[in-house]
């Protein structure tokens, strides 16, 4: 229960305070955004998350939760349920009914190491578990994996670190 409240009031504090890009005296401030510790794993730390409830559920559904549980060193661009309301529904319930689609879906948010997505200086390109590459780059001074904004204060964890994002990542399907 110390992990839950912990880690909420944490999650809180990143996902309403002003850590999104921003120049200053012109410096990248994200940059200088340190991440949060959280005393757990990838897999703990979103549970604890009610932002990420959505995403929880459709790890269960696919089955991956021990796989973001486990031993690791991964990165995981975490959708906030806000991300998943603003799927169309028809793509939405296709992911549903077909558990493939949701776990190649879900893979697509997860890399295999720890990668700072503040820190593109250049689109980088960077494989996922999904066996498909996401585009880490910067548009307008924030930082971005494709074409979701990546939340400037990300979460340590025992297994690797998980961004905030602001919507889902699709892969090819």
């Amino acid at each position: 229960m110390k992990y839950f409240y912990t880690f909420f009031l944490v999650l809180a504090v990143a996902l309403s305070s002003p850590t999104q890009a921003s120049w200053g005296k012109g410096k990248f401030q994200c940059l200088k955004t340190k991440a949060v510790q959280f005393d757990g794993t990838i897999a703990e730390a979103a549970i604890a998350t009610p932002a990420l409830s959505t995403l929880v559920t459709a790890l269960t559904a696919a089955n991956l939760v021990d796989a973001v549980n486990g031993a690791g060193n991964f990165t995981v661009f975490a959708p906030t349920n806000d991300a998943f309301n603003n799927v169309p529904g028809p793509i939405l319930q296709a992911l549903l009914d077909d558990s493939a689609l949701l776990t190649t879906a879900l893979l697509y948010h997860v890399i295999d190491g720890k990668v700072d997505a503040r820190r593109p200086y250049f689109t980088r390109k960077v494989s996922t578990l999904a066996e498909q590459k996401v585009f880490l780059n910067r548009q307008n001074g924030a930082p971005f994996v494709n074409q979701s904004q990546v939340n400037c204060q990300g979460v340590k964890t025992s297994n690797g670190i998980v961004w905030i994002i602001d919507s889902v990542l699709l892969p090819q399907f």
